[in-house]
Formats: C-alpha cells, structure tokens, sequence
C-alpha cells in the first residue's frame, strides 16, 4: 500500500515536471524578451540605431534592396518576439550577452564580421532574412 501511494505520487510529480518545464522555459524566454525590449527602448538605442542607419546611405540601402521585394508570408516569423525566441533558443542566452558587450564597448571590425559570422552558422538564410525584414521595419519605417 505503501509502495502505490510512492508511485503515485512520483507519477503525478513526474507529470508536473513534463508538463510544467515546457510552460515555464516559455514564460521565462517572454521574460527575458520583454526586458531585451524594455532596456532597448529605455536606454534610447532605438533612436541611436536609425539615426545610425538614416546616416548611412550605403548601409540604409543595402537592407532596402534586400528586404524591397520579399513575400513575407514565406518568412519562417514576423515579429520581433518570435524572431528573439528564435535568436534565443538557436544562438544561446550567453552568446548573445557577450555580443552585447563586444557591441556596446565598440567591436571593431574584425569583431562585427566575426559576429556576422557565428549568427549566420546558427541561423538559417531565411531566418537571417526574416531578422533584416523585421529589423527594417522596426528602424527605418
């Protein structure tokens, strides 16, 4: 009698836990998407990146000629939340901390391509292009 009522309660604890950890693991990513949001939106390097990008023509229309054209339907996502769970899930919480810091102490060049670099080995070409079309729409519109 003993033994069931152990099983049982392993077996409802179990059930919880398998259950449970997908629904926290999505709350704790919305969490950590909205400070990403909120701390981007408090420190005003919102208005720093268009201005950035507004004042460089070669760079405003290199993402205006990629992204002209593009079916948005055939994008993997389309808005900024389900583009940083995916950056999230797929690059790491880590790796994405320490290019912030490499990115905010000023990463030279040869930095900024090695970053390019790391994202586009974890992240899909449609997955990139779906990041710029979200991006542009995000600074430039």
């Amino acid at each position: 009698m003993k033994l069931l009522k152990w099983m049982i309660a392993l077996g409802i604890i179990g059930a919880i836990v398998y259950f449970g950890y997908p629904i926290a693991a999505d709350l704790a990513l919305d969490k950590s998407i909205d400070n990403m949001n909120s701390e981007l939106d408090k420190n005003g390097n919102v208005n720093q990146i268009k201005a950035f990008i507004e004042n460089d023509s070669q760079l405003a229309s290199l993402i205006e000629n990629d992204i002209k054209d593009i079916d948005e339907s055939t994008l993997p996502f389309t808005t900024k939340e389900e583009a940083a769970r995916t950056v999230i899930q797929k690059v790491g919480l880590g790796n994405l901390m320490e290019i912030q810091s490499k990115v905010s102490d000023g990463a030279t060049e040869a930095e900024q391509q090695e970053i390019i670099t790391m994202l586009e080995g974890k992240l899909t070409e449609e997955e990139m292009l779906a990041i710029k079309v979200i991006a542009y729409k995000e600074f430039v519109e």
